[in-house]
C-alpha cells in the first residue's frame, strides 16, 4: 500500500500513513484512525492536507538509478542519509 503525508494546521502535527488508494481522509479523526494514534485535544472535525510526496521504488521493481533525491525527500523525512 501506498504512504502519505498530511499535515493537520490545527496541531501544526505532520504524519504518515499507509492506505490505500481509495481512501479519503479529509479530517484529524480519521487520520489518527489510520495512523492508530489517539486524537488527542484536537477536534476530530480539524482539516488535514495531503502533501505531496515523491513515491519511492521497493523490492525487485527499484530503478537502476537513485530513487531518492539528494539531501532526502524534506525535512523530517528518514530517507536522509541512505
Amino acid at each position: 500500500m501506498p504512504i502519505y503525508e498530511y499535515r493537520c494546521e490545527a496541531n501544526d502535527t505532520t504524519l504518515e500513513v499507509s492506505h490505500a488508494m481509495s481512501v479519503t481522509i479529509e479530517n484529524w479523526g480519521q487520520l489518527c484512525e489510520a495512523a492508530g494514534i489517539e486524537r488527542g485535544t484536537t477536534p476530530a472535525t480539524s482539516p488535514v492536507e495531503k502533501l505531496i510526496s515523491m513515491p519511492i521504488a521497493h523490492g525487485s521493481d527499484k530503478p537502476s538509478g537513485p530513487a531518492i533525491p539528494p539531501g532526502g525527500c524534506g525535512a523530517g523525512c528518514g530517507c536522509v542519509g541512505m
